[in-house]
């Protein structure tokens, strides 16, 4: 191998770890959301899996929607004015909760998968090199 040659693969790889370190700063900055109830439970989650928000419908909890307005908006008392009895016991309200945070976790990976799968593709490795298991070489 020549120096020239060498001197390539060392500017190729100072270029892909630039690279990598841009695509984790952007995974880090993504923001998912994630749902389960037909949208009646959300949890919106950052590249990092930190939960950044929850939104649990009033109706499900029994709660008119002008009471979750006030509430959201940081003006109301949080009680929900109008409404009624829960429409959901407390074990339905932690599986939803549960399966909200599972399909933000999942869109999350999701996401960075596809965006290291983008970087590795320009490498040309072979499958057993991959992080990936596929390759991500041009000859998929």
């Amino acid at each position: 191998m020549s120096d020239a040659d060498f001197q390539k693969i060392m500017q190729q790889a100072q270029k892909m770890q630039s690279n990598i370190q841009k695509a984790q700063e952007e995974i880090v900055n993504l923001t998912v959301v994630g749902e389960a109830g037909g949208g009646l439970v959300k949890v919106k989650m950052n590249g990092r899996h930190d939960v950044l928000r929850f939104f649990i419908s009033p109706t499900l909890l029994g709660l008119s929607e002008e009471g979750n307005k006030e509430e959201e908006e940081g003006e109301g008392g949080g009680k929900g004015g109008k409404g009624g009895k829960p429409n959901i016991d407390k074990a339905m309200l932690e599986d939803l909760i549960a399966a909200a945070v599972n399909d933000a976790v999942r869109k999350v990976e999701k996401a960075s998968r596809e965006k290291m799968t983008g970087l590795m593709s320009g490498l040309n490795l072979p499958p057993e090199l991959s992080p990936f298991g596929g390759g991500g070489g041009a000859n998929q």
